[in-house]
């Protein structure tokens, strides 16, 4: 798994001009599912995001995680974070998980963060969707389960 998080002060997910998830300030997650994942990789990842200390404390030094400073998440599915770009010009999406497996272990994550009490937003699987946000710092973080963290 693969996943691109933007701290934020406001972000939001439109479907045809609908807004289907939104929240204020907390985390963006752009994840990526690939054939090999599991559910250990959904557990690993759902814990090292939800502990990610880059929230203000009252000194300014980022101590907090997204529970401590009162965050909410917006996970949204994205299986292009798993393109592979080293040859040619158009991106190989052969790590990618089939759609299936993919909405599986997506849901699996967003869930194990809604068990550790903090709000989730979601897209819609499968779907164009427009993701406007507000990076706060900038602080983006990438992240994959594959490589040890």
């Amino acid at each position: 798994m693969r996943a691109c998080v933007q701290r934020v002060s406001e972000a939001r997910v439109t479907v045809d001009g609908e807004v289907c998830g939104e929240i204020g300030a907390g985390f963006v997650v752009l994840l990526g599912v690939a054939h090999d994942d599991s559910e250990a990789d959904v557990t690993r990842l759902a814990d090292k995001v939800a502990g990610l200390r880059v929230f203000e404390d009252d000194a300014g030094q980022m101590n907090r995680d997204i529970g401590e400073a009162g965050g909410a998440m917006l996970v949204v599915s994205q299986f292009t974070l798993l393109g592979d770009c080293r040859k040619g010009r158009r991106p190989s999406f052969i790590d990618a998980a089939p759609p299936d497996l993919a909405e599986r272990l997506y849901e699996q994550f967003v869930a194990a963060i809604r068990d550790k009490d903090i709000e989730v937003a979601t897209g819609r699987f499968r779907t164009m969707m427009d993701v406007a946000l507000v990076n706060q710092g900038p602080v983006t973080l990438l992240l994959d389960s594959r490589r040890a963290f």
